[in-house]
């Protein structure tokens, strides 16, 4: 087993993870502030928490918090001390857990169970970029099935960052260079070779990119190449758009309200979610500030079976590998060895994690002089069968 790197931690000035604290939280509390008439206990509790994170001490929940003992059992040692000397992954894992305590997401009363990321996730919803999208899907109809599978795949792979129109071209016109990595072969090989290949979906962000994730599963399903789905959720508002049950139903009911195409893409997702061909699962672990070493032995035995389990997005790739400042040439597959089942992980590189590149592509990627890990500008496709 390669020597485990050091933890990503925050108190570097200027490092990414510091500005995600310094410059990014300040922003979306003022954006959640915005959205809502909170009361003013709810908006001193979100002033409060974002004092704590840049000056203060990691607090515990409330003891009579419904999820206190899980957080107890999830601390490390880190209650007491600084947010920015945590790992970046367990602090900011925590933070969001402690928005929603701020806001009374679990508390009784009027303002329980309101997704403070709810009025983002719908706007995304009414774009014209997301009818460009459903739009190009009778283009992607056309098309041979080794084109649509690129077009579909790479479509979820950049999740709202790139339209479906764009991936067709640019699956037509060969591999891109911001792909840095590239093991797509190997999930079409290992479903297609599969006797009744199941996957297992952990998704990330709602919106545009659920949109291309359940286009994705569809394909899988009307082509045979999955006989059934099984998409894992969070359970609560997580991050600033990690994708819930709710979230699944508006983008369903989108895709479905659309013309052509899209609207018999969705009429078959909704009869597959009713009939049990695509199941949709939650766990507390998938909010958890841990990596995927630390699975729950029942979560470890509902993927044991799976064909291929695709995790989706970065958040997903930093608890698969560690969020830990790995050399960039460290071997995937040795990190990802005790995972349950094939894996495989479409990411977006938006965070300082990066495994499984070769030198060349290192050197590359070293030579823009660019902040090629964090940017989102750059991504990859890696399985471990």
């Amino acid at each position: 087993m390669t020597n485990v790197a050091d933890a990503i931690v925050s108190d570097q000035p200027d490092s990414f993870a510091w500005g995600v604290w310094n410059k990014r939280h300040p922003v979306l509390i003022k954006q959640i502030q915005e959205a809502f008439p909170y009361p003013a206990e709810a908006r001193g509790n979100l002033d409060a928490l974002l004092k704590e994170t840049l000056s203060g001490t990691i607090q515990r929940l409330p003891v009579d918090a419904h999820d206190y003992a899980l957080w107890e059992e999830w601390d490390r040692g880190w209650y007491g001390g600084s947010w920015l000397s945590a790992p970046f992954l367990w602090a900011e894992s925590f933070f969001y857990r402690r928005l929603l305590e701020a806001v009374g997401y679990f508390r009784p009363g009027a303002w329980r169970g309101i997704d403070l990321f709810g009025p983002a996730k719908r706007a995304e919803l009414d774009t014209q970029a997301v009818e460009t999208e459903l739009a190009a899907l009778d283009d992607v109809a056309g098309l041979g099935l080794a084109e649509q599978r690129r077009a579909l795949l790479l479509a979820a792979l950049w999740g709202n960052r790139a339209d479906l129109g764009f991936r067709i071209t640019a699956a037509a016109e060969g591999p891109a260079t911001d792909l840095v990595a590239d093991d797509s072969g190997l999930i079409w090989s290992l479903l297609d070779t599969a006797e009744d290949p199941v996957v297992h979906l952990v998704t990330d962000n709602s919106g545009r990119e659920l949109l291309a994730d359940l286009i994705l599963v569809d394909h899988l399903l009307a082509t045979g190449a999955a006989a059934r789905v099984v998409m894992h959720l969070k359970p609560q508002p997580y991050y600033v758009s990690d994708a819930t049950g709710a979230d699944v139903l508006d983008v369903l009911r989108r895709i479905t309200r659309a013309p052509g195409t899209a609207a018999k893409t969705g009429q078959r997702l909704w009869a597959a979610l009713a009939d049990g061909t695509i199941s949709l699962r939650t766990h507390a672990f998938w909010c958890a500030p841990l990596s995927f070493r630390h699975l729950p032995a029942d979560l470890a035995a509902d993927l044991a079976p799976a064909t291929l389990t695709i995790l989706k997005g970065d958040l997903n790739h930093r608890r698969l590998v560690g969020d830990r400042a790995w050399p960039p040439t460290t071997q995937f597959a040795e990190l990802t060895a005790y995972f349950p089942s094939p894996v495989a992980t479409l990411r977006t590189l938006k965070s300082d994690v990066a495994v499984g590149l070769t030198p060349p592509t290192v050197a590359r990627l070293d030579a823009t002089g660019t902040a090629w890990r964090t940017s989102g500008e750059y991504a990859l496709i890696q399985v471990r069968r």
